[in-house]
């Protein structure tokens, strides 16, 4: 108990003192530098050759119970923004929604249209959403889902392949209270140097099977200033960031933006965090989650690990899914 009123009181004085926010250099990154890290980071073969569940293997039972044991107050909450529904600058393919039937029926029923990835609904990337050089994560053919015409998506590598759940630690980062603001500008590159000072703070250590959460606070900025183009400029990981993730032993990665800033910092690859999490490391990804009232939970708690509930829509092929991740404390 003192130690816990110790850190609370450190976690106020630091959000209370005034931040002086210093320009970083950023580690250089080039082109040629993914193409190396394609090689020295893959994952290929390392769980068998028919693997196609990458870094989801690093959740064991083991892990799964040693997180179950960190629900000690009973508190969930939704990792998931409300599905957009109206177009916008951020929202190009924006929700549809029929009500089908009439109030008089009695029934009423509903028809979905969805086109979730993008830079606005919270989903799921499937391992077979990108692709480098005409192969997929663990050296799986990008032709595999070429037959999409016949109605099978992703033969290899499909979003079913998680529709067990994803059930172990989460922890997140909030990286805009690190700096000391209600939001990261659009643009803003996230280092190492970033990620491990939040450990410092916040007293937690990113490991082995755990979703790594990192909020920028995008929801606050588009609540506050309105809607933007995220799909040119946004606040994310700087490629670099890359080699810690594998080090670490991740097995998830997500975030209120796309993971990737934008733009990326690398001349040639728009995307480099996409590329080496779902390609090269088979690390599934979690875009465009609504971090804000998980941030103010943990803030309330002092308190940045909980348990983590997430599952995909089982549809096979598909490479990816809208889903509502759920943290408990």
């Amino acid at each position: 108990m003192t130690r816990y009123l110790a850190l609370a009181g450190l976690a106020a004085a630091l959000a209370a003192a005034p931040v002086t926010l210093v320009a970083q250099a950023l580690p250089p990154v080039t082109a040629a530098t993914i193409q190396q890290w394609e090689q020295e980071l893959s994952n290929r073969g390392r769980w068998g050759p028919n693997d196609e569940l990458g870094t989801l293997n690093l959740i064991t039972p083991e892990k799964r119970v040693q997180a179950a044991r960190l629900v000690t107050e009973g508190v969930s909450v939704s990792l998931s923004h409300d599905y957009l529904k109206e177009r916008a600058e951020d929202a190009t393919s924006p929700w549809g929604h029929d009500i089908l039937g009439s109030p008089s029926a009695g029934f009423l029923s509903d028809r979905y249209t969805i086109a979730y990835h993008g830079f606005a609904h919270s989903h799921m990337d499937a391992l077979c959403h990108n692709s480098s050089g005409g192969l997929m994560y663990n050296g799986i053919a990008r032709t595999t889902v070429d037959s999409v015409a016949n109605g099978d998506g992703c033969v290899r590598l499909g979003i079913t392949n998680a529709k067990q759940g994803v059930v172990t630690r989460g922890i997140l980062m909030d990286i805009a209270r690190l700096k000391g603001v209600e939001y990261l500008e659009p643009g803003t590159q996230i280092t190492v140097a970033d990620l491990e000072a939040w450990e410092r703070q916040a007293g937690v250590r990113v490991g082995q099977g755990d979703v790594l959460l990192v909020r920028s606070g995008r929801w606050a900025r588009r609540a506050e200033e309105g809607a933007w183009a995220t799909g040119r400029l946004a606040a994310g990981l700087h490629a670099s960031v890359a080699p810690w993730l594998r080090e670490r032993g991740v097995a998830m990665l997500g975030s209120d933006y796309t993971n990737d800033a934008l733009p990326s910092g690398v001349d040639g690859v728009a995307m480099p965090i996409h590329l080496l999490t779902l390609v090269t490391m088979g690390m599934w990804l979690f875009d465009n989650l609504d971090l804000e009232a998980v941030a103010a939970e943990a803030a309330d708690q002092n308190r940045w690990e909980f348990l983590l509930v997430a599952a995909p829509l089982a549809v096979p092929g598909g490479t990816g899914a809208p889903l509502n991740p759920v943290a408990i404390f």
